[in-house]
């Protein structure tokens, strides 16, 4: 069996689908199938684990390609607070929660909530506009510009 560290989890063992290869440089494994690894690993994250840790919270965000400022910016947060609760395991409920959310819509090819995040966070850099509405037959209604 071999030790999967590499990933960032310390409890990662390989039953098989690698190969021990000896290089120049020395030892070295090759991993058959990646890509299709990391997606059980992360699957199995998202759906069957209580809470995540710090290194299971960071795998899914690498997963999703999502630096932690990235991650942090989404929800007007800075990247120094995502490294913290990776580094220190104390990851908050609601991101535990939104990580998994948007790790398996990515894996559903539905962006849905992706989208949403960034059409809020859109609405909030936008300046305050004047609003100005009229009463027609049909109700209130937003007058037009």
């Amino acid at each position: 069996m071999y030790h999967y560290t590499e990933c960032g989890l310390r409890n990662v063992w390989l039953a098989n689908g690698y190969r021990m290869m000896k290089t120049e440089h020395g030892p070295a494994t090759s991993i058959e199938d990646l890509e299709g690894l990391h997606r059980v690993i992360a699957e199995r994250l998202s759906k069957h684990k209580a809470k995540l840790t710090g290194a299971e919270f960071r795998f899914l965000r690498k997963e999703l390609s999502l630096s932690q400022s990235s991650f942090g910016k989404s929800f007007s947060l800075e990247g120094q607070t995502v490294a913290l609760w990776e580094k220190k395991s104390r990851v908050p409920t609601w991101a535990d929660r939104m990580v998994r959310l948007m790790y398996l819509e990515s894996i559903a090819e539905n962006s849905k909530v992706r989208e949403l995040i960034d059409r809020l966070n859109d609405l909030d850099r936008q300046e305050t506009e004047k609003q100005v509405f009229q009463e027609t037959k049909k109700g209130w209604m937003k007058k037009a510009a």
